[in-house]
């Protein structure tokens, strides 16, 4: 079946064969390869580029612990609370491509992906320009947060170099959404690999042959965060998806509002969840004669920090997978991918699950010799065991979101989740019962566990033929939007 439009044909096959050759049915365990090669093939190019991303991070903070502890303190915070917030608001943003560019890809209406990509790019200009203040005024900002003098004043000075790193991440969060979305994952992985190695090597050659302290290693972290930007838009721009980059076009001005509410609310839906983690983080910092306790959780948040990037990776996976399927019309493949991502992230979360109720206190050697520390940690373990756990399943349940495009709905959930139960219960539990940082976790995690069975809840309910239709309605919609500026050419970069 297709839906024709004038000057144009949109396929959208709603029959397919379901995993059947010859109207025999496929063994189950060669459909369930088959669909974890699919996962992997976005799954492990957005896992690893997680870690880079992420490593880049870890690399200065290691580099400028060298510098000076008020230097490191600094930086910490920067990135803990200015650099996250703005992250959210961004990748947030980004991730309404996942069902744009997806379901489009799934449907064949390849000439679409780079019109969502330019339009998504007007959209989000104006919202990164408007987080400019954030790092203008980081030291009042901390100030207010009642952080000590000298480290905010320090933190205003590292905060600057990071706003043309805040162009390069919106930049790079939706090149990423269009490149997934059309499976094209190696030139990811290829460039965060560079993006890497580049500051290890620079950072190195910044600090250590020639002296230049903080700015040598912030240098090298906006150096090292642009190249994987560079490298992708002269790998669109230069003939790497010539199916879907046909250069730039007045399109993409125009049809703007769906795309503005799409990433509005997709932008809302993660930024309820990675703003979590810091306010988590700020309730702690404000405890009194909590030092060890609050380094154990430090030590504890990094572990989970490492783990919840392949929880992301997933989270990109069934996006793309759901949305890919639902808009090829194919309910049935939709539904069968959240099961084998679902059931694959749960494992390798239980693998690390069981992994840290042995390791207990000795995974702190790692980041301390102290045995305070390690003690403190051993103490936090089930709790860091049970987040890890939790977290192999949510955001897989939140990529099922993003790709069947319920931002919106998903949003209202969070916020009842996380703001009405989560950190309410935690502060009680951490402040007024006296449980500390302990308490501030438990809380934390019982929002997780109430926003996870929300999810698994909505999810099996999920009617997907159903959602198959939607999608034919978005894409028809789509298709009549571009057939009716067919006669307007594309203006090639």
């Amino acid at each position: 079946m297709a839906i024709r439009e004038e000057g144009h044909d949109t396929k959208i096959p709603l029959l397919q064969s379901h995993g059947e050759e010859e109207g025999r049915p496929k063994p189950l365990l060669k459909r369930v390869l088959e669909e974890e090669k699919k996962l992997w093939v976005v799954a492990g190019p957005a896992i690893f580029t997680r870690f880079s991303t992420f490593g880049v991070s870890v690399i200065s903070q290691a580099f400028i612990g060298h510098v000076g502890s008020t230097e490191l303190a600094a930086y910490a915070l920067v990135f803990t609370v200015i650099v996250r917030f703005s992250n959210g608001i961004l990748l947030g943003m980004a991730s309404a491509l996942e069902t744009l560019c997806g379901q489009s890809f799934g449907a064949g209406q390849y000439h679409m992906l780079g019109i969502y990509l330019q339009r998504s790019w007007l959209v989000m200009l104006p919202f990164t320009v408007a987080l400019i203040p954030f790092f203008v005024f980081t030291t009042p900002i901390l100030r207010l947060l009642g952080q000590d003098e000298a480290v905010a004043v320090m933190a205003g000075t590292i905060s600057l170099w990071f706003i043309p790193v805040l162009f390069s991440y919106s930049l790079s969060f939706t090149l990423q959404m269009y490149l997934q979305a059309q499976i094209k994952n190696q030139v990811i992985t290829y460039y965060a690999a560079l993006s890497l190695s580049v500051h290890v090597l620079l950072s190195w050659v910044m600090t250590a042959k020639l002296h230049f302290g903080l700015s040598g290693v912030l240098t090298s972290t906006m150096i090292s965060l642009w190249i994987p930007v560079v490298g992708q838009v002269l790998f669109v721009v230069y003939g790497g998806c010539p199916d879907t980059w046909h250069g730039l076009s007045f399109e993409a001005f125009k049809d703007l509002w769906a795309v503005v509410k799409l990433s509005i609310s997709s932008g809302v839906m993660l930024c309820l969840e990675l703003w979590y983690t810091t306010i988590l983080i700020l309730l702690t910092g404000h405890m009194k004669g909590s030092e060890v306790a609050i380094d154990a959780l430090s030590i504890c948040l990094s572990i989970n920090g490492w783990e919840m990037m392949i929880a992301l990776g997933f989270l990109a996976a069934v996006g793309v997978r759901v949305a890919n399927e639902l808009g090829a019309g194919d309910a049935v493949r939709a539904k069968f991918a959240v099961i084998v991502a679902v059931a694959t992230s749960s494992v390798i979360g239980l693998a690390f699950f069981i992994a840290f109720l042995v390791l207990r206190g000795r995974v702190s050697y790692v980041f301390s010799t102290s045995q305070l520390v390690a003690a403190a940690v051993a103490d936090l373990s089930p709790l860091l065991a049970f987040s890890i756990l939790l977290n192999s399943v949510q955001p897989v349940l939140s990529g099922v979101a993003v790709g069947a495009g319920w931002q919106s709905s998903i949003a209202y959930v969070n916020i009842g989740c996380y703001y009405l139960v989560g950190i309410p219960l935690g502060i009680v539990l951490g402040y007024v019962i006296g449980l500390g940082v302990k308490g501030v976790w438990i809380g934390m995690i019982s929002g997780v566990a109430a926003q996870t069975l929300v999810l698994v809840l909505i999810t099996c309910r999920t009617n997907w033929d159903r959602q198959v239709l939607q999608s034919r309605s978005r894409l028809k919609k789509w298709a009549l939007s571009k057939s009716g500026n067919q006669g307007q050419s594309n203006n090639s970069a």
